[in-house]
């Protein structure tokens, strides 16, 4: 028999239907409509049961690669000692070690992150570019939550600024995944075969992406 799935309970008013929400730390919210009867709550879990063990399954999994990454970030699979320094607001690089705020050093290590993207992401897209033949118009960092890149039908480019917490094949993977969608804007089989002329590797690299982009956080 599995065991029960626990869970807490918010109301909002500004809910029109049940919701879910497995947080990164391993906790299940339903969020439940002002009048919704407390028995939808269990019925939600209960219905969503499979969904909801496979995102606590990548929640812990998240949690064990963070702890085991001590005072360390990734950076394009580099891992980069945090050194933290009182009175210091902006982070910088010094060889294999980051200079970081002392305390918590996210928000700065976000702004650190953004920056260095643009500069890496850049340099490869307009090399992809130029040997695809396709021209892209504009090139944005974002943080989206779903998505970690996207291509618009005008070629502006949006890349996840958490990519840099990835190896730096899978960045080049997502880099040319884009610009494939700059010739095909869907994924039929034609946009995968020119995929897989430019990156062969492409089916190992969007593995990575689906088993272990939930660890892609500070």
């Amino acid at each position: 028999m599995s065991a029960e799935i626990a869970y807490t309970v918010r109301r909002s008013t500004r809910a029109r239907r049940v919701r879910v929400n497995v947080r990164a730390q391993g906790d299940v919210e339903v969020v439940l409509p002002a009048r919704a009867a407390e028995r939808e709550a269990a019925a939600a879990v209960s219905e969503l049961r499979p969904w909801i063990e496979r995102r606590l399954s990548e929640a812990s999994l998240t949690l064990a690669h963070l702890a085991a990454r001590g005072a360390t970030v990734p950076y394009l699979g580099v891992p980069l000692a945090l050194v933290p320094q009182p009175g210091r607001q902006r982070v910088a690089r010094r060889g294999d070690r980051l200079l970081v705020p002392d305390g918590d050093a996210r928000p700065a290590l976000e702004r650190f992150y953004r920056r260095a993207a643009r500069g890496e992401i850049a340099g490869r897209l307009d090399r992809a570019s130029a040997r695809a033949g396709t021209p892209y118009t504009a090139l944005a960092i974002r943080g989206q939550r779903t998505r970690w890149a996207s291509c618009s039908p005008n070629g502006e480019m949006s890349f996840n600024w958490r990519l840099m917490l990835a190896p730096e094949r899978v960045l080049e993977y997502v880099v040319w995944h884009e610009v494939c969608h700059l010739q095909v804007a869907n994924h039929s089989p034609r946009f995968w075969a020119l995929l897989e002329r430019h990156w062969p590797r492409w089916r190992e690299d969007r593995a990575w992406l689906r088993h272990r982009g939930a660890t892609l956080v500070l």
